[in-house]
């Protein structure tokens, strides 16, 4: 953007303003005119990017609503003033005003239809509003106008994911790649859409390459030790999660998955332990709590593994699977009513074993 701030000397406006209107020509008004709407401009313009300057200042200190205000301030100042227009839509996006977001973006839009990162914002405020159709079509319009940028095809395979085009997702996740040869999240989230398509070699092979360029990134190998547990590697799968836990102490989720692992292995202990360390990182995990009471009902502590269920349950009032085991907990304490209420919560939920033991026990 063109900034002219003009400098006068003070005598001179004194000078022009000196004069009776009357005595001055019409050639010398329309300069003083011409000077008097220049140091307007001047003045506003510089106003405009102290604000702006402002806002930056305050964006990086993470006072959104305040950097907002001051954006918008400068755009008070300069109504075509596009950087303006962009921070405070980005600041929008990090304070969760995402209705707001879109609207800032538009206008920059109808300002620079060329502006391929306000379509890309746009989209990502779209998409945090689970708008994926609308987010889906920014993206492709940002890479139309700039086909060299990896983060607009990445994000729309995201969006894709979330519609279950996998297919889709995937042509978006290689273009990105394409464009970005080391590109480890493309990588990641190609290899998801292969796992859910149950193709685990290439989701492996997908997942190692996310795992060279990202070495230090615990959800990677997280996701290795998944593909690798269906691939029927079990040592491999412990080896990754182990890793994951490694680069992030902190990582309940793989705790989570390498005591489920250990589980389906008969190794009881050594599950328990994963499930112990999962919750104490995170005490509202229900899965963790879910799968410690599964524990607990194989070592016959039944009342133990109804505590863990209720636990699970209160934390997530839709966990169908902690109704059903929950169900099997009570049936082994002689309590049968709550055991077919139990069943039948889980099969409303959409529980298939909640379903079977419900109709094999509760029809009475």
């Amino acid at each position: 953007m063109t900034r002219k701030i003009l400098l006068f000397l003070t005598c001179a406006i004194l000078t022009f303003g000196s004069f009776a209107q009357e005595d001055l020509t019409q050639e010398e008004l329309d300069l003083l005119n011409k000077v008097n709407a220049e140091n307007a401009e001047a003045a506003a313009t510089a106003e405009a990017q102290e604000a702006y300057n402002t806002g930056i200042s305050l964006f990086k200190q993470k006072q959104y609503a305040k950097a907002i205000q001051s954006f918008d301030k400068a755009i008070s100042g300069d109504p075509k003033f596009e950087a303006a227009y962009f921070n405070k839509g980005v600041a929008q996006i990090q304070s969760k005003k995402y209705k707001g977001a879109i609207s800032t973006f538009s206008k920059l839009i109808e300002l620079n239809p060329q502006n391929a990162n306000a379509y890309y914002q746009r989209g990502v405020a779209y998409q945090k509003l689970n708008q994926y159709e609308k987010a889906l079509k920014d993206y492709n319009k940002a890479e139309q106008i700039d086909s060299q940028n990896e983060k607009y095809p990445y994000n729309a395979g995201g969006v894709l994911f979330m519609m279950a085009d996998y297919d889709g997702a995937i042509k978006m996740f290689t273009k990105a790649i394409s464009i970005k040869s080391d590109f480890a999240d493309a990588y990641n989230d190609r290899g998801s859409c292969y796992r859910m398509k149950k193709e685990y070699q290439k989701a492996l092979e997908d997942y190692q390459k996310a795992g060279r360029y990202a070495p230090k990134h615990a959800f990677i190998f997280n996701n290795i030790g998944t593909v690798k547990k269906n691939l029927k590697d079990y040592q491999g799968a412990k080896d990754a999660y182990s890793k994951a836990i490694s680069l992030d102490p902190k990582f309940f989720i793989a705790y989570n998955n390498r005591g489920v692992m250990n589980m389906e292995q008969g190794k009881l202990n050594e599950a328990m332990i994963d499930f112990n360390k999962a919750i104490a990182v995170n005490k509202n995990y229900a899965p963790a709590y879910n799968n410690r009471g599964i524990i607990k009902h194989k070592k016959e502590k039944y009342k133990e593994a109804v505590e863990d269920f209720n636990k699970a349950i209160k934390l997530n009032p839709k966990y169908a699977d902690a109704y059903a085991n929950r169900g099997v907990s009570k049936e082994m304490t002689r309590d049968m009513e709550g055991a077919c209420k139990d069943w039948s919560k889980a099969e409303e939920l959409g529980s298939e074993k909640g379903a079977k033991y419900h109709s094999a026990n509760c029809a009475f």
